[in-house]
């Protein structure tokens, strides 16, 4: 059970919660015990899954309702964690594995609609398998429907279309009331809209809007940080509103910050290959609502183009480890049709290349970078950084180059002693991803050139 946690507090927290005192109710249901109601909702075939369910006591006035489909397994819960899945989760778990949870009882109905829910969508999938499953030519043509495909596409321009309304409606409410209200505002303030903006078929808009919640709320310039923030939101949904207006590249890139993906069959088929010789410079692993994804930074030896490759995998599952950090590839990549290309898929590989540090560069050409890559996609949240300096620690902790220009280090990154430790107070070649708060370095190489993730 703990080697679903997504991390070792997540563990910590659920062995703590994970006692009969913190949860007046519980109960469970074997995957057999299947009612004729929830049955036939599901479409007859498979029955309710295996599941669990409880009220955990919290901070809360109202208990937080967690619910668990063993089958899956899956889960669901009424806190705001954005960890997947969370304390109260595991510490559910935790107690079923311990004898803790009673067998037999129906469960509540918060709970029995989103089991049969999960039901129905397990029979409908057993009727109607994929189509074109074994078949990679059926796979390449698209959506056996192209008319029910179109529908459905027009549908969902109508629900984000809603939902970008709604958002200029709450942006617009937030700055009439002022921003003093948001230091006092918990986790709901923010979960609620991007809620609804899931609702809307807006994934990026509320991933964006759930970050507001990590704006540190306390310290000088925070109310100016959390304008910036809204200030990029109204714009979005502007750019949205005005997309028939847009040359085709920046277009591409507004609708994928409001959420709309491209198959990458369709990337594949329709971008022109990059054959380089591609230097793998770093690689961050983050925690996402349902996912776990790896962000990897590459540069081609002969063109200097970065590329940044993302692969995803569910809590529990294991990430590409395909691109290690400090190898070089001979290999073609296709990049995604956006103003800025910077992701990129792997097409054919031609083998390793000879491997050695890249080149690093200075602050004033990473900051001349940055700012050429914001003027053509304002929403970007990082960048690229291979930079040649010296790490310091006073004022605060920092990079700087030959020519006494200093990036700051950021603040999530922590202390960085194993940068300090590499660099010996020389200078060293440092990659890694330069935000608006600051440089996150992520690799540093050292005197022999063997490249040190930090």
């Amino acid at each position: 059970m703990l080697a679903l946690a997504p991390d070792v507090p997540s563990q910590r927290a659920a062995q703590k919660l994970a006692s009969p005192g913190s949860w007046p109710l519980t109960g469970a249901r074997a995957g057999a015990d299947a009612s004729a109601a929830v049955a036939a909702d599901a479409g007859g075939g498979t029955g309710p899954p295996a599941a669990l369910w409880g009220e955990c006591r919290g901070s809360a006035a109202v208990p937080y309702r967690t619910a668990i489909d063993l089958s899956g397994p899956a889960w669901q819960c009424s806190c705001p964690s954005r960890k997947f899945p969370c304390k109260h989760a595991l510490a559910l778990l935790l107690l079923w594995a311990d004898g803790a949870v009673a067998a037999g009882s129906d469960p509540p109905a918060w709970a029995a609609t989103w089991l049969a829910a999960r039901a129905a969508k397990a029979s409908r999938a057993a009727r109607n398998p994929d189509a074109g499953a074994g078949d990679p030519e059926a796979a390449r043509t698209g959506p056996a429907n192209p008319e029910a495909a179109l529908r459905r596409a027009a549908q969902r321009e109508q629900r984000v279309a809603s939902g970008v309304a709604e958002l200029d409606r709450w942006l617009c409410d937030q700055v009439r009331q002022g921003l003093a209200s948001s230091q006092q505002a918990g986790y709901r303030h923010w979960d609620d809209i991007a809620a609804r903006m899931v609702d809307a078929q807006a994934p990026g808009l509320a991933e964006r809007l759930r970050a507001l919640a990590a704006v540190p709320y306390s310290g000088a310039g925070w109310d100016g940080r959390l304008l910036a923030e809204y200030a990029l939101l109204c714009l979005l949904t502007i750019a949205y509103r005005r997309q028939a207006q847009l040359p085709p590249p920046l277009r591409d890139t507004v609708r994928s910050r409001i959420g709309f993906t491209v198959r990458q069959a369709d990337v594949l088929a329709g971008g022109q290959p990059v054959k380089d010789r591609w230097s793998v410079l770093a690689r961050r692993d983050l925690e996402q609502e349902r996912l776990r994804s790896r962000r990897v930074w590459l540069r081609g030896r002969e063109s200097g183009r970065y590329a940044l490759v993302l692969s995803f995998a569910p809590a529990g599952m294991s990430l590409d480890d395909s691109l290690t950090v400090g190898s070089c590839v001979d290999a073609e990549l296709v990049f995604y049709p956006v103003a800025v290309p910077l992701r990129a898929l792997v097409g054919t590989r031609h083998g390793e290349a000879p491997q050695g540090p890249p080149p690093g560069g200075t602050v004033a050409e990473l900051l001349a970078g940055w700012a050429a890559a914001l003027a053509a996609d304002p929403w970007l949240d990082s960048w690229p950084a291979v930079l040649t300096g010296t790490p310091a620690r006073a004022p605060r902790p920092c990079l700087y180059d030959a020519a006494g220009h200093a990036l700051p280090l950021h603040p999530g990154a922590g202390p960085c002693w194993p940068l300090f430790a590499v660099s010996g107070g020389t200078p060293l070649t440092v990659a890694g991803e330069w935000t608006p708060r600051g440089l996150w370095p992520l690799t540093a190489w050292d005197d022999g050139g063997r490249a040190v993730p930090l």
